[in-house]
């Protein structure tokens, strides 16, 4: 009988599944929309309980368009954002928001309550920021407790079970209350390279020394892809398969997208040549090496993160495609940023660069950290900038401003490879998957800006693949993540830098950095008003 594996991806607005073959092939996909309030500014919540719900509508589909028999299906596994999930002692969900609403329970990757917190870990300057590029982040799961803690100190003794989303699922699934290593590494400052990978000493001094009891969090983190066991029946009811499905130990979405289209080369000597950029509704920007890199404002470096045996550095855009989408909304010439508008936009750039010439918009320039910089400067409360705005309110005025923050977007990504470089990368090959392989201007500028080669990968969803690859290792089919990687590798089509951009994308970026330098100034002046 032929068999077959299932990824699960649950992305910021989504649960999508994937049912693959052995080869790697992509034979059945399905997708389920998630609901997300935000309640307030840098507040962000999902319902863990739909996520689930979602979950198991998006495999039933995959299978259906598969046309796979649910016994056939021997592997699964999930690859999420890094959201927080909370929940009390029973097992129910724990309100995260002020309301106290049940059910909302998950804190989303890009809330940024915990700006404080985020700020008090750094100030300690304890050895774990070596691992997260020498700053905290409010996207982190530790300043996110912080958080609750501080400010629910009625609720917080009610708490028993706390969970990156890829954990959750898999907790779901089989029962199993292993935590991968990929989340516990990248996320809550866990030592995957040490013994004991937990810093009490660190979780102590932010006010968390009952982390580990109170979260019923293990000791050990467990190595993507480890089998954690089969499916429950609840679960394989919910799922439409069977109790013969072996559940794998699952990964971030960035990271299943690193795997999908770097796991083949992860045991190559050219690996620290090689960068995945998973670029969506935000990007990151993921490096392998064989050994530790510390890069100041790029998280990790982090072991066994993406493929065991491996270090991972992991650069990030907060706001990529929505920004993009915000540009939309906010010129006047805008509207709803569907896929059609994005487009219309991207055929006209094409227009007025053929009629005005290849410095479009030459007098506007961005700085895209509306929500602020995750990498190289790691500064949360970094602001966009434009510089060049006009009284033209038109839709060629529109795609101008969308073209040149197109470009900022692509610079600052140059911006993360400079700072992997100058601490002993040779990045030249940029392997990109996600939402941006549908955007033809920004996959230009992501080979002429940054002057490296452009790798796409011959699949409908590298991050999908990523985590069928997981659940391939899960279900023993290979014997190693890498090995399974290299069987399950699809082709690729490659995309060189234009060698006459070259000179242009260099004044760009000379501009990009000036900007940063004024930015900087204005916060300085900024400050010294207000102190008087």
């Amino acid at each position: 009988m032929r068999t077959y594996v299932i990824g699960v991806d649950v992305g910021t607005g989504s649960a999508r599944a994937g049912v693959l073959d052995t080869t790697g092939a992509l034979l059945g996909r399905a997708e389920h929309p998630i609901e997300m309030r935000q309640p307030e500014p840098n507040h962000a919540e999902y319902r863990s309980e739909d996520i689930w719900m979602a979950v198991g509508k998006a495999v039933r589909g995959a299978l259906a368009e598969a046309g796979a028999a649910p016994e056939a299906v021997v592997g699964l596994s999930f690859d999420a954002t890094c959201s927080l999930v909370v929940r009390d002692r029973t097992g129910a969900p724990f309100p995260v928001g002020r309301d106290g609403e049940a059910g909302w329970d998950t804190v989303v990757w890009m809330d940024h309550r915990a700006l404080a917190e985020a700020r008090e870990c750094t100030e300690t300057g304890h050895r774990v920021l070596g691992y997260v590029g020498g700053v905290m982040s409010p996207e982190m799961e530790i300043p996110k407790l912080m958080w609750i803690k501080r400010h629910y100190p009625e609720r917080w003794p009610n708490t028993g079970y706390f969970f990156d989303l890829a954990d959750f699922l898999t907790w779901k699934a089989s029962g199993s209350l292993a935590r991968s290593q990929c989340t516990l590494t990248c996320k809550w400052t866990y030592l995957a390279h040490e013994d004991p990978g937990w810093q009490r000493e660190f979780l102590e001094v932010v006010g968390l020394p009952d982390l580990l009891d109170r979260g019923n969090l293990p000791d050990r983190a467990t190595p993507i892809g480890d089998d954690l066991g089969p499916l429950t029946e609840e679960a394989a009811a919910h799922l439409g398969l069977t109790t013969g499905c072996r559940v794998g130990a699952g990964l971030i979405d960035a990271h299943a997208g690193t795997l999908g289209v770097l796991g083949a080369t992860a045991t190559d000597s050219t690996v620290d040549h090689h960068l995945a950029l998973i670029a969506g509704t935000s990007s990151c920007v993921m490096a392998l090496s064989p050994e530790p890199r510390p890069t100041r404002g790029v998280w990790g470096p982090y072991f066994g993160a993406v493929i065991p045996g491996c270090w991972l550095n992991e650069g990030g855009q907060s706001a990529t495609g929505a920004l993009l989408d915000h540009i939309i909304r906010l010129h006047g010439a805008g509207g709803e940023p569907s896929g059609a508008m994005h487009g219309r936009i991207c055929d006209r750039i094409t227009e007025l660069r053929a009629s005005e010439g290849m410095d479009l918009g030459r007098r506007l320039h961005v700085l895209p950290d509306f929500h602020g910089n995750r990498s190289p400067l790691a500064d949360p409360l970094a602001l966009g900038v434009i510089s060049g705005l006009d009284l033209d309110s038109s839709f060629d005025s529109l795609c101008r401003l969308y073209w040149r923050t197109a470009v900022a977007i692509a610079l600052g990504v140059r911006h993360i490879l400079d700072a992997l470089n100058a601490r002993g990368y040779g990045i030249d090959t940029l392997h990109v998957t996600g939402g941006h392989l549908k955007n033809p201007v920004l996959m230009e500028l992501y080979a002429d800006a940054t002057g490296c080669t452009v790798v796409v990968p011959r699949t409908d969803d590298a991050v999908l693949l990523g985590t069928g690859m997981v659940a391939a290792k899960a279900a023993g089919i290979r014997e190693s993540l890498a090995k399974t990687a290299a069987t399950m590798r699809q082709g690729e089509d490659v995309r060189a830098p234009n060698p006459d951009a070259r000179k242009r994308f260099d004044r760009y970026y000379a501009i990009f950095l000036k900007m940063q330098d004024h930015r900087r100034e204005l916060e300085r002046l900024s400050e010294g008003a207000g102190a008087q």
